[in-house]
């Protein structure tokens, strides 16, 4: 249970001259970084490597070692940072393994994946493209236009392993990748109890139909997807959270592969008026700040709604086994923010651009309209983000860190390889052939204007 002490949660009155700089001092504790490193993450440094390395350092080098040695690296890190000693036989989960991990699970809990892969396979259908055509004729010829979309063939998929288990993190980023086509996927996953070892976790995968299981977690597993070891081919695309050294190891291997994003602490806005019931908003900003790190800001224009949640919190925390971890996220990323109306409510949520966003109103859809950055909205009272997390059908791997001003949350649609599909016939090429000179002839590239009048020439 939580300690007693009071919750010391910022609190921002926009109506005051400081808000300003409090608000952007917020923002950028939750952007992305990756150069701050604790006094013990320090001394682990030297102790591993010799010297104080950044994290970004770290994972520098343990990336540029796997494409080195390979395998004999990957064991390596391994031994060293998780203190699992794996050989490439025991690396691999096992077919058998699998499928014994689904028979020792629950029947209820394979029911429940059963469910929530039926609800996101669902979700993710809906929201694949369809090949687009254009026919069109010029002169006396024809023109072909198609973009065809076609799945990757391999994708890595990351899952956490070290504080507790997460069979949603498997369902949320394989099933949209099945929806998509892809045939190959290989998920690696820390040798912990909550990881490799952990049975709900390896009969999530077994029910859900994916057989490639890896027990490597950290830089090192990432690094193993992008340059491809012995026993592990390379893949295309690496999704899912990690930590730290997993978020700057996607970031490193970036450009050998495609990754979904940079992945920072979650994080959720409840924006929230009158109607709002202080115990739901303060339930939903704990929900977030007890993956610790976590965030959870209030902003309303309601002033009464302020202390009403802050005692709620107070209470809450206190009854929570995880209470002591969300408070201290709380109290390092969390805010009660007064605004002086909706509109600078709207736009101080469309300047923090985050993960979750919970409009906590009677009529929410006059606030949807008005806020354009967010990796997920949830609406009115009885939505809240555990259901996105856990079961709606939409993946819960969301943009952080305010990069939902840009990012989107993974789909589908993100394990499709899209190209165009050019087709002119000669009299078509004859037709269109002055306009391609004309630019060809502007831009100095006179071989491309050739190209044209090769095929001209005997007509």
């Amino acid at each position: 249970m939580s300690s007693a002490k009071p919750l010391n949660i910022q609190t921002i009155d926009c109506r005051r001259d400081q808000a300003s700089e409090l608000f952007r001092n917020l923002r950028d504790k939750l952007s992305p970084r990756g150069d701050v490193v604790s006094e013990a993450g320090r001394q682990r440094t030297i102790e591993l490597f010799g010297e104080a390395l950044s994290p970004r350092a770290v994972v520098q080098r343990i990336c540029e070692d796997v494409r080195r040695r390979g395998l004999e690296a990957v064991l390596n890190y391994t031994a060293r940072l998780d203190r699992k000693e794996l050989t490439p036989q025991t690396l691999r989960v096992t077919a058998e393994e699998l499928s014994e991990a689904a028979a020792q699970a629950s029947p209820k809990l394979i029911e429940t994946i059963r469910h929530i892969r039926d609800h996101v396979a669902e979700f993710q259908r809906a929201v694949l493209p369809s090949d687009a055509e254009v026919r069109r004729r010029v002169g006396e010829g024809n023109v072909l236009l198609r973009q065809r979309h076609l799945p990757m063939k391999r994708i890595g998929i990351c899952v956490p392993g070290g504080a507790a288990a997460y069979p949603s993190t498997v369902m949320m980023t394989a099933v949209p990748a099945m929806t998509a086509g892809v045939r190959e996927i290989a998920v690696v996953v820390p040798p912990t109890p909550f990881g490799g070892y952990n049975v709900d976790l390896l009969a999530t995968c077994h029910t859900i139909g994916v057989t490639e299981v890896y027990r490597v977690g950290g830089a090192q597993a990432v690094a193993a997807l992008a340059y491809g070891v012995e026993g592990i081919p390379r893949v295309d695309k690496i999704v899912g959270p990690g930590n730290l050294f997993v978020a700057l190891a996607k970031q490193h291997v970036f450009g050998d592969v495609d990754i979904d994003s940079i992945a920072g602490p979650s994080e959720v806005i409840v924006l929230a008026d009158e109607t709002a019931k202080p115990h739901f908003v303060a339930a939903d900003l704990i929900s977030q700040a007890e993956h610790s790190p976590g965030s959870g800001v209030l902003i309303t224009w309601h002033e009464p709604l302020i202390a009403a949640v802050r005692i709620e919190l107070e209470k809450q925390l206190s009854l929570l086994p995880r209470g002591d971890l969300a408070r201290q996220s709380l109290e390092d990323y969390g805010a009660l923010i007064l605004t002086r109306d909706e509109d600078e409510a709207a736009r101080l949520t469309d300047e923090l651009a985050p993960e979750h966003l919970h409009i906590s109103m009677d009529h929410p859809d006059t606030m949807l309209n008005r806020v354009q950055n967010a990796g997920a909205i949830f609406l009115g009272h009885y939505t809240p983000v555990a259901l996105g997390d856990y079961i709606a059908g939409p993946s819960h791997v969301l943009p952080t860190g305010g990069t939902a001003r840009f990012a989107n949350g993974l789909a589908a649609t993100d394990f499709l390889k899209r190209s165009s599909v050019i087709h002119y016939d000669q009299n078509a090429l004859r037709a269109e052939a002055d306009d391609v000179r004309r630019i060809a002839e502007k831009e100095g590239l006179t071989a491309h204007s050739a190209s044209v009048d090769i095929r001209l020439k005997d007509a």
